[in-house]
């Protein structure tokens, strides 16, 4: 199985128009607002610090390179081949760390492809931790189970995931901002253009796929998810968002 092409055009498409600049994405928010405050959830659950972590959906790879100073190998995967490209550009920001830390790997990945994942865990020494932020969401329906079914794999006996998605509480907020008489907020106009539909997915039924996939939640949660888009008073657009870590039962 594996995506549609008309999705991985979509993401082609959107990341193929982004410069890299800092916060030019709407859910590219500093990794200290994002991915810091996931792995202070995360991090005491991860029994194996020193398996690899595959950062699922990296995008442009800026909480990837966060991610690697904190895991001993950590790789960033992406559907997009223009992420990926994008993710490979880019210079060590110095506020996540010194030259001396890890340097991430990226490479191209279909998530919901059974046998490119096995690939990608075998090339990696067998069992691995995971953070995924923001990527069921924005799967197909038809493909979600199959995401689920990759993370399981990756994870094995020992791993870890970290699943982060926008609550359907951020759809809602997200369809009033595009409604605003003065337009969409710039952030936001390359997202819809390209059809990319966010915070698809019904609350109650995030759980239910990495159960089906044979993984236990070992602890859940809410937490707002920072963008780098301001309200008119200044403050920072947040979204609802619900978290999981999910792994074998010991």
């Amino acid at each position: 199985m594996s995506v549609t092409k008309r999705y991985a055009d979509a993401w082609d498409g959107f990341w193929g128009e982004i410069s890299g600049e800092p916060g030019e994405v709407i859910w590219d928010a500093e990794p200290e607002l994002t991915a810091g405050l996931h792995l202070a959830l995360y991090e005491p659950h991860v029994d194996h610090p020193g398996l690899p972590l595959v950062d699922l959906g990296c995008g442009n790879g800026t909480q990837t390179w966060f991610l690697a100073d904190r895991f001993p190998r950590v790789v960033g995967v992406d559907l997009s081949a223009a992420a990926i490209e994008l993710a490979r550009s880019q210079e060590r920001p110095r506020r996540y760390g010194d030259a001396s830390s890890g340097r991430p790997g990226f490479r191209r990945l279909d998530a919901v492809d059974a046998p490119m994942v096995a690939a990608l865990r075998e090339d990696l020494g067998g069992d691995c931790n995971v953070y995924v932020r923001g990527v069921l969401h924005q799967t197909d329906p038809q493909d979600r189970r199959a995401l689920a079914d990759s993370v399981a794999a990756l994870v094995g006996v020992r791993g870890r995931a970290f699943v982060v998605e926008p609550a359907e509480a951020a759809g809602r907020r997200l369809a009033e901002l595009a409604s605003r008489p003065s337009g969409p907020p710039p952030k936001l106009l390359p997202v819809l253009r390209h059809g990319i539909a966010p915070a698809a997915v019904p609350d109650a039924d995030i759980p239910g796929y990495f159960t089906a996939a044979g993984l236990t939640v070992l602890a859940a949660g809410e937490l707002p998810l920072t963008t780098t888009e301001y309200e008119p008073d200044g403050s920072r657009v947040e979204l609802p968002s619900k978290w999981l870590v999910v792994g074998r039962d010991d």
